[in-house]
């Protein structure tokens, strides 16, 4: 039954009451405006001789940020430059980012994220979120009740214990709820102060950080079975029951703990896991924007993959998907013209040892093979697929094979950061004399080859989960589904222009990221609606009502005029 009500924001040009004066007002990130409070507000709230006597317009303060901003040439001290605006003045903050969104994405979330969480006890400065550890067991609730937001639409928690392509980085992996939660507000306006970001610290693996006496995190081996489901099920009832419809994103859990999660809570609270969906989502949008630049069906390919994990498998779930919808196979039969490889080879069902349970249904009935490149020989792939965690594994001899029978290939080194990459877009154009369909996880600059510029897609999961996200936070929506992820994935494909498609380009211009958002977030909440997964009634224009939903960073007037 549909509740008679909406999502509800405030606008940003209604006056915001404010309790806190002077310095207290000045030292609250989410009040703060700096040198831009009119003089009104100075004298109304305390603050007049606390600033200097110019008002400064918001257009001026981003001008003397990026002067600034600009004379950094590491990316950690730009990360940790950026990170200081956002913990005094979380308006500007947004601003800056949104103004500059290609050139700070990658400062503010892959590649640069992944050195700032390797050196985050090094570089703490103040807090962001929660961290939730062993300790807290029993009384999480009580600890939820200390963050002060009546309202949060949407949670970003992790473990720590898979970051990126880094591994376990425990308690400094916090930098990853935070770096999402950034990208969910520039790319999609979530409100900022309905986001929480928290790091579930079970312990660490890692002898390099046990030993590190910066490291912010509880010293011991991490805690698996019965004892981590235990914190994990308390953590669920205790934000669900205080937020009764908050979205819960599981963010770089290992594999075994990933799609366990995922299957524990999805039909129960409105949660999902970006890893296995959104990787799986964006992965599929850029391979449909391939098929309609090579004018060719999915069901007409032979795709092989590059690793097993969480990552590989949610993106050939949402293949098979995609091949089943196209052609009307069942996913037994569009599984067939899936090859999966892990550390030991291609997965069959005659080799030995057990099979991971994630892997069982991708298992081939074949003789096994246990480097890419002889998988490579036999299956004459059309689509290569890495997700492995594993650099350079796109080999010359690979790639120059793959080659050899497919005119076009369609290589994707998705693992993060840049460093992990399967291999270079340089080196997917150069081996292929330019004929490469490339997208990579994290960004790599455009290469030149026999005289010619290639610009490299990018197989962000920021053009999926925030659209995703606020598509289910604004309809209400009771659960997260697979087919949202694949509604999101065919709505993203067509927003590739063919003058893009001409230019090799497979995805669209990421500085379009808020219309692509809208575009996202209005299908997945009509989808909602349609099956009757929303709590929230229907508005007569869903497009126009997500985008009245989403928040702008401006600032807002203390004092009525």
């Amino acid at each position: 039954m549909q509740e008679e009500t909406q999502f509800v924001l405030p606008k940003s040009t209604d006056p915001l009451p404010v309790t806190k004066r002077g310095l207290d007002l000045l030292n609250d990130p989410r009040l703060n405006k700096g040198t831009a409070f009119t003089f009104e507000e100075r004298q109304a709230l305390g603050l007049s001789g606390v600033l200097p006597p110019f008002r400064a317009k918001q257009e001026e303060q981003v001008q003397r940020v990026m002067e600034n901003y600009r004379r950094l040439t590491d990316p950690l001290e730009k990360y940790i430059f950026l990170t200081a605006i956002a913990d005094r003045n979380v308006t500007l903050f947004y601003r800056i980012l949104m103004d500059n969104l290609l050139e700070m994405t990658p400062i503010m979330y892959t590649p640069t994220v992944g050195h700032a969480c390797q050196q985050f006890g090094h570089i703490y400065r103040k807090n962001r979120g929660i961290y939730l550890n062993l300790n807290h067991k029993g009384r999480i609730a009580q600890v939820l009740d200390n963050w002060p937001a009546e309202s949060v639409d949407i949670i970003v928690i992790s473990d720590g214990s898979r970051i990126l392509g880094l591994g376990d980085l425990g308690a400094n992996g916090m930098g990853i709820p935070i770096g999402k939660l950034v990208l969910y507000v520039a790319g999609a306006g979530l409100h900022p102060d309905r986001t929480l970001p928290i790091l579930l610290d079970v312990g660490t693996d890692n002898a390099e950080l046990l030993d590190d006496p910066l490291y912010l995190g509880i010293t011991r081996r991490r805690v698996h079975g019965e004892e981590f489901y235990e914190i994990v099920d308390e953590f669920v009832n205790a934000a669900t029951t205080r937020w009764p419809n908050v979205l819960i994103q599981w963010e770089d859990f290992t594999n075994d703990k990933a799609f366990p999660l995922l299957n524990r809570y999805r039909d129960e609270v409105l949660c999902f896991n970006d890893d296995i969906q959104g990787t799986g989502s964006v992965a599929l949008a850029g391979l449909l924007a391939a098929m309609r630049l090579r004018r060719e069906f999915l069901s007409e390919q032979r795709i092989v993959f590059c690793g097993a994990g969480s990552a590989a498998v949610g993106i050939a779930d949402m293949i098979c998907a995609g091949i089943a919808d196209e052609h009307s196979m069942t996913l037994d039969e569009a599984r067939q013209l899936v090859w999966m490889c892990d550390s030991k080879g291609l997965v069959t069902t005659s080799r030995e040892g057990k099979l991971d349970e994630h892997k069982i249904p991708y298992a081939r009935d074949e003789e096994p093979a246990t480097e890419l490149l002889e998988v490579v020989k036999r299956v004459k792939p059309t689509v290569l697929i890495g997700a492995s965690g594993h650099p350079h594994t796109f080999t010359e001899d690979v790639v120059r094979e793959m080659h050899r029978h497919c005119k076009q290939p369609v290589i994707f080194a998705l693992s993060n950061p840049t460093s992990k990459a399967e291999c270079s877009a340089e080196e997917a154009y150069t081996w292929t004399d330019g004929n490469a369909i490339f997208a990579s996880g994290s960004p790599f600059p455009p290469a030149r080859v026999n005289g010619r510029i290639f610009v490299p897609g990018q197989g962000n999961n920021m053009f999926i989960f925030p659209g995703v996200g606020l598509g289910a936070v604004v309809s209400g929506a009771r659960k997260v589904t697979d087919e949202m992820f694949f509604t999101a994935a065919k709505t993203l494909a067509h927003m590739v222009t063919e003058e893009e498609l001409e230019a090799g380009t497979i995805y669209p211009d990421l500085a379009k990221i808020r219309t692509i958002s809208l575009a996202i977030a209005s299908a997945v909440a009509r989808l909602a609606w349609e099956q009757g997964l929303a709590r929230y009634a229907e508005p007569k224009d869903i497009r126009q009502y997500v985008r009245d939903r989403m928040y702008h960073p401006d600032y807002r007037p203390y004092v009525a005029a």
